[in-house]
């Protein structure tokens, strides 16, 4: 039996005359945590929206196992992708009620389960009957993360799910996302900027950068093979060289690099060298973020 599969082959968002989204390929397996990661204005939301057909591509398509997702009920059936909701001055959204988006999805999502939703707005105490306007950041999270989660959407993608959250609202989301997730099987992309608190989730981290993506990997096998290494120039220089290097930063003699290693490369330097693992966030501001030279 052939795995389920969310693909899309050449994604370009054009912008006007600015393209958000350059030549995307990326190929989303059934039973996986994705974390979606990357600066403001790399096209995170972007991408979802169209993986999700809430938005189409310039050019490019998305399948869901060989089925076009774009204006397709059936294909659509096995997406959900609950956004950030941003209500703004005078905005026909100001008026609704938390209820009132529960409702919508649970008419637009065939797979509605209403007893997970009503067990995860006890749990985060979320008053159903607050207009959107005054509702705090955390609590327009809440919303986006009950729908998300009670959708049972066989892929299911949440942009900035735990913006807001305090602490222990944001380890009641890990831990009931974990839980479905190993109960249902479903497949999850996260994106968020809050990047190493959501790494231990991730099975699988996909980076977007300026529009491209830039690196789809397992993230303990990216981990086990990042490495930032400092000390004299010279020194680091010879122990890197030849192998992949991001992220230069100087400082008088003394000099740091990140390296991700390929299969069966070693750094070789000794004592006068530091080498050091890295956290995910750290891979991210090496791969994504701008050199301090």
């Amino acid at each position: 039996m052939k795995e389920e599969r969310l693909t899309g082959k050449g994604i370009v968002k054009t912008y006007g005359k600015k393209d958000v989204l350059h030549n995307v390929d990326l190929e989303l397996e059934k039973g996986k945590i994705y974390g979606l990661i990357g600066r403001n204005g790399a096209g995170k939301t972007t991408l979802l929206s169209i993986l999700s057909a809430q938005n189409p591509a310039t050019k490019g398509t998305v399948d869901y196992n060989g089925m076009p997702v774009w204006e397709n009920r059936e294909a659509l059936d096995h997406i959900c992708f609950s956004r950030e909701i941003n209500p703004v001055n005078n905005s026909k959204a100001n008026g609704y009620r938390a209820k009132d988006y529960l409702k919508a999805a649970s008419i637009y999502m065939p797979g509605w389960d209403q007893e997970f939703a009503d067990r995860l707005v006890k749990e985060f105490e979320l008053d159903v009957k607050k207009r959107a306007a005054k509702m705090s950041k955390g609590m327009l999270s809440m919303i986006t993360i009950i729908i998300a989660l009670a959708s049972k959407a066989d892929y299911t993608f949440l942009d900035e799910p735990v913006a807001g959250l305090d602490v222990v609202m944001r380890e009641y989301f890990y831990r009931t996302l974990l839980e479905e997730f190993t109960n249902s099987g479903r497949t999850f992309v996260i994106s968020t900027h809050i990047i190493e608190e959501a790494a231990d989730v991730f099975e699988e981290v996909i980076m977007l950068d300026k529009g491209n993506v830039i690196l789809k990997e397992n993230t303990q096998e990216l981990l086990g093979r990042a490495r930032h290494i400092s000390g004299l120039a010279e020194n680091v220089d010879r122990a890197s060289a030849g192998l992949l290097t991001f992220h230069e930063e100087t400082m008088g003699r003394s000099k740091g690099v990140t390296v991700l290693l390929k299969e069966g490369e070693k750094i070789e330097g000794g004592t006068e060298l530091s080498v050091q693992p890295m956290n995910l966030q750290q891979v991210f501001v090496a791969l994504c973020g701008k050199n301090e030279n």
